[in-house]
């Protein structure tokens, strides 16, 4: 009976489907691969196998089974959970940071070795554990870096472009964020309280979204110094709205900081002084913030260039502030390597310095760059900004003990930046695809962009022959698929990765504002609950 109702119920579904127009239907159109010939498909994946080279070694599957092996017996051979209490934390993040960017950057590293470089690994990558971040912010699918930073250092997601504030302050309201009520606190804050010193690094200016996530309250991060006020509305007076800057230097948590390094001298000078780089300062309220840093840290020191950092006698200093450029600082490529140090000089002078204190420290340290470079569309920059991320990472675990010291490296959001076509191991990746063309026959770029100023095409919309513009030069623009002013973020969640006590805590997929919190859980910080709840 059973066989008997479903064939009258097919029977009857039949008859309805007949009944219903073809231009009612919901069809599910046959991707246009599949209605080609044999032949046509033929010579596509014929283009997806052909010329690619296979090394001899690899051609042989015990060398795969044997590679399997190592890193299954690695993993069943890890030893049992870090459960120590963290007495530092030193967290990375790589603006930017998409992971497409990791991939890139990766294959990049291992090329630079003279390898095809897809079986290369940056030092984060070998960390026990890793997972992936959800990046969207409170009133936006695609965050920017200033929400993020609320959620990654304060452990509340907030609105777009608002740092250190509850999602009830609305982008460019000065009144709402300055009242007290709608402030929320970062892990450099709790660090400090637990009597442990405190760091910022970052690439680009000291007042950038990213490190003022550890200290400010603003409803515009845009609001870097008292001039940077007046052009977003004439309702946000200077006077009443706290510059970024001067919280920095005056406000709990940024006037406790031992320590900070990047760029941006100028925002802390009037515009009538000349900054340490040759350039006048921008502040329109005559304040020398620099003065009054120095004036409540007479033990402390000013550096401004690769020299006068390295030459420090940690020891013998109270505080340091490293402004290395009035604005941002230069890209890693074209920097003068004389005057300005690399981010994992800057890492270690932290570490070292921030060592002395028998409690620990809580250290942020920023690969800023990188999302500069991606908003450019220069990938090869990206890379390079990535590259000198994760020689820092490796300065920081090779100066550090995993027993004691926590490092997280994240990212804050993602770029639309993409690995596309099928080229053939060991294809330069900052080249061109050599085994695939588009449907008129012209080779494109490994690398691409979802948006951005160049898309190079010629007067009828047709693509450019590109084949000689890239491989070999760092500032050479990558192509984008829609006409901006410059590249624009993704959505994708990012990924994560740590070493360290509780480094198991941080794997699976995880809201972004839950990270300072799982690190205040390892080093017993903050509100809880942490690691030493249950301790005796």
């Amino acid at each position: 009976m059973k066989s008997v109702a479903v064939l009258l119920l097919l029977s009857l579904m039949t008859v309805a489907l007949a009944a219903v127009a073809p231009s009612d239907r919901h069809y599910h159109p046959v991707p246009s691969f599949l209605q080609q010939s044999n032949a046509a498909r033929g010579n596509l994946l014929a283009g997806m196998g052909a010329n690619k080279y296979t090394l001899p070694h690899e051609a042989n599957a015990e060398f795969w089974l044997n590679l399997a092996r190592e890193e299954l017996a690695q993993r069943v051979n890890q030893k049992p959970m870090n459960l120590n209490k963290a007495k530092n934390i030193i967290f990375f993040l790589g603006d930017g940071m998409s992971l497409s960017t990791v991939t890139a950057a990766r294959i990049r590293k291992g090329q630079l070795k003279g390898n095809t470089g897809e079986e290369d690994a940056l030092s984060f990558e070998k960390f026990p554990y890793s997972g992936l971040s959800k990046t969207y912010c409170a009133n936006a699918q695609v965050p920017d870096s200033a929400c993020t930073a609320t959620a990654y250092l304060c452990g509340v997601k907030t609105n777009i472009v608002t740092i250190g504030v509850n999602a009830k302050v609305n982008y460019n309201n000065c009144s709402e964020s300055e009242d007290p009520t709608n402030h929320v606190s970062s892990i450099a804050a709790w660090a400090q309280k637990a009597g442990k010193s405190t760091g910022i690094i970052t690439t680009t200016t000291l007042s950038h979204a990213s490190p003022a996530g550890a200290y400010a309250n603003t409803a515009n991060r845009f609001w870097e110094c008292d001039a940077d006020i007046l052009p977003w509305g004439d309702h946000n007076d200077p006077a009443q709205c706290t510059d970024i800057a001067q919280q920095l230097i005056t406000q709990e948590p940024g006037r406790n900081f031992d320590l900070m390094m990047g760029g941006g001298m100028g925002k802390f000078l009037p515009k009538h002084l000349k900054d340490l780089h040759g350039n006048m300062g921008e502040r329109l309220d005559g304040r020398n913030l620099l003065a009054t840093w120095q004036g409540m840290h007479p033990g402390g020191v000013v550096v401004h260039n690769r020299n006068s950092l390295l030459s420090l006698d940690v020891d013998k200093v109270s505080h340091i502030m490293g402004l290395f450029q009035s604005g941002y600082m230069d890209y890693h490529a074209v920097s003068n390597k004389q005057k300005q140090p690399t981010l994992a000089e800057m890492t270690e002078v932290a570490i070292k310095f921030l060592s002395k204190n028998d409690n620990g420290y809580f250290v942020f340290i920023e690969g800023a760059q990188i999302d500069t470079a991606n908003h450019a569309n220069l990938a090869g920059i990206s890379l390079d900004e990535t590259l000198e991320m994760e020689k820092a990472v490796q300065k920081a675990r090779d100066m550090t003990d995993p027993n004691e010291t926590l490092i997280v490296v994240t990212a804050d959001h993602a770029h639309p930046l993409s690995i596309a076509g099928y080229p053939g191991r060991g294809t330069n990746i900052l080249g061109v695809n050599q085994h695939d063309t588009d449907i008129n026959g012209k080779k494109y770029t490994t690398l691409n962009y979802a948006a951005g100023t160049q898309q190079y095409l010629d007067e009828h919309g047709e693509r450019l022959d590109i084949e000689s513009t890239f491989g070999e030069d760092l500032l050479a623009q990558y192509p984008s698929y829609i006409h901006t002013d410059q590249g624009v973020h993704a959505g994708e969640d990012v990924g994560i990765f740590a070493s360290g006590p509780h480094e198991h805590l941080f794997r699976g997929v995880m809201e972004q504002h839950a990270i300072p919190h799982m690190m205040a859980y390892a080093a017993c910080i903050g509100e809880g609950p942490t690691m030493c709840d249950n301790k005796a």
